[in-house]
């Protein structure tokens, strides 16, 4: 078989709604014709893309990375299709664009102004996801990068579009001498008597459950240190031994300071794709969404420490 464009959206689909049967719907076509698609695919790239459960489908490692790329070319393939009707790419307007604490806006402006070049992005940093959704209801934001947790998914009104770009483990960064440096995953318990530092209230849930792990585990830290600034300045103060952190999977230690998993991984963050239904093109969501999903994987790519947790608690794909 030869790859084609209708390979790739399928694949696109089958990530978004991580069923076999719901992709068959949404294609228009039956289960077990999509099912054996999928398998052709799959042997046509020699290893798996998806691991099937009774709860649905969801991608191997492997099946991550084909899936970015296909929403490449699928948002490029868009592009292209509209070109001679809007006579040219992009919107040719200003597209606000916000961001909370991430470090996923670079590349996805990069990436997006390559698929949309009349495409110009004026971009703000807004740290609450709630103040975000506020501002695309009041018409101040066309789209923007928000943050929301299992359990607490961000809410919004029928205006605003929410789509999720990738969920991750949270790590803990800690000074390279901590007593638990040492160990391949760090119990919560044993991080009962370090300082922390947290960042402040982002109407989305954090700090809340990281204070329920805390709970969970059987503590409560005695000190707490609010703070919202610099990240080297943050690995600095670590470095020192002045406290630990939760940190991002895509977070790059500094020297002196090391990134370790927590033991049953109790804390996950999710970057949504947040944008406002009425001033954001299908066109411009899908450049966006696919640019975000590439940045956020070649700066994982770069973090040994996820790496190195993935390869333990993933299933990695047949050869």
């Amino acid at each position: 078989m030869e790859l084609e464009l209708r390979h790739l959206r399928m694949l696109c689909t089958i990530a978004d709604t991580m069923s076999l049967g719901r992709t068959a719907t949404v294609l228009g076509c039956s289960q077990p014709a999509v099912s054996s698609q999928l398998k052709r695919i799959e042997r046509y790239m020699g290893e798996d893309l998806f691991v099937r459960g009774t709860s649905g489908v969801t991608p191997t490692r492997f099946g991550v990375e084909v899936v970015v790329q296909a929403r490449e070319v699928v948002a490029l393939a868009n592009a292209i299709g509209r070109r001679s009707t809007a006579g040219g790419r992009g919107t040719g307007r200003v597209l606000r664009v916000a961001a909370t604490n991430t470090p996923i806006l670079p590349g996805l402006l990069q990436r997006a102004r390559a698929v949309l070049p009349l495409l110009t992005a004026q971009v703000s940093s807004v740290y609450s996801s709630a103040e975000i959704v506020g501002l695309l209801e009041e018409d101040k934001l066309d789209a923007a990068v928000a943050v929301d947790y299992p359990g607490r998914e961000l809410r919004h009104s029928s205006a605003v579009v929410r789509r999720g770009i990738v969920t991750e483990p949270s790590f803990v960064a800690m000074p390279a001498d901590h007593p638990a440096s040492g160990q391949l995953d760090v119990p919560l318990l044993d991080l009962a008597g370090d300082a922390w530092f947290l960042t402040p209230d982002d109407g989305a849930g954090w700090p809340g459950v990281c204070y329920d792990a805390f709970r969970a585990a059987g503590f409560t830290p005695a000190t707490v240190h609010e703070f919202l600034g610099d990240r080297d300045q943050l690995q600095r103060m670590i470095a020192d031994g002045l406290g630990i952190s939760v940190v991002q999977a895509t977070c790059k230690p500094n020297p002196g300071v090391v990134v370790k998993p927590l033991a049953g991984t109790p804390l996950w963050c999710r970057y949504v794709l947040v944008w406002h239904s009425e001033r954001v093109s299908g066109e411009v969501a899908e450049t966006l969404f696919g640019a975000a999903l590439s940045a956020y994987e070649e700066l994982i790519a770069r973090a040994p420490h996820f790496q190195s947790w993935a390869a333990r608690h993933y299933r990695t794909p047949r050869t």
